[in-house]
């Protein structure tokens, strides 16, 4: 797929939905550019320091959005982060909230090694709906939309919608 406007989305959502292995087989199949940001913070090292309650890194999220700034302009990229209302509204043309059963995240979290309090807070987001509420505060309603990720199949049909809309989204912008 040739790009010659500027596409850009971000899949986003709770830890443990699905957001990564969602942004890089839709990279495969649409030819965009899949960027995490997790893995970018960490190769610039963008962190404003450490969080020891919940054992991470704070990302510094103005150094994000400048070294994001020059990439989003050109377009024809996928953004995964878990939250989104830390990037200017002008860089998405639409935005995916993967959203995951709570007994399906619990396991996923508790697989990657969550305990305690980050692992009851992660739930807790999903429950409460915190990232879509979020991303419906900080954009359009228009282009935020819920995708069901809990199975393969919920995968593969995600996988498939959007495909769709980018090549529709293709037709009508070039």
């Amino acid at each position: 797929m040739i790009l010659n406007q500027v596409l850009i989305f971000s899949p986003t959502g709770t830890p443990g939905v699905g957001k990564t292995t969602l942004g890089k087989e839709l990279a495969q199949r649409t030819g965009l550019t899949y960027i995490n940001v997790g893995d970018l913070a960490q190769e610039g090292q963008l962190y404003d320091g450490y969080d020891e309650e919940y054992q991470c890194p704070i990302l510094d999220e103005d150094r994000v959005v400048d070294e994001l700034d020059e990439k989003m302009i050109e377009g024809g990229v996928i953004v995964d982060y878990h939250g989104c209302d830390l990037f200017p509204e002008r860089w998405f043309n639409i935005v995916f909230v993967l959203r995951t059963d709570n007994t399906q995240l619990y396991s996923r979290l508790e697989g990657r090694g969550y305990t305690g309090k980050k692992l009851q807070d992660n739930v807790q987001c999903e429950i409460f709906q915190t990232i879509y509420e979020e991303a419906m505060d900080a954009y359009s309603k228009e282009i935020v939309h819920q995708l069901p990720s809990n199975t393969p199949e919920d995968l593969e049909h995600n996988l498939e919608q959007i495909v769709q809309w980018t090549e529709q989204w293709m037709k009508d912008h070039n």
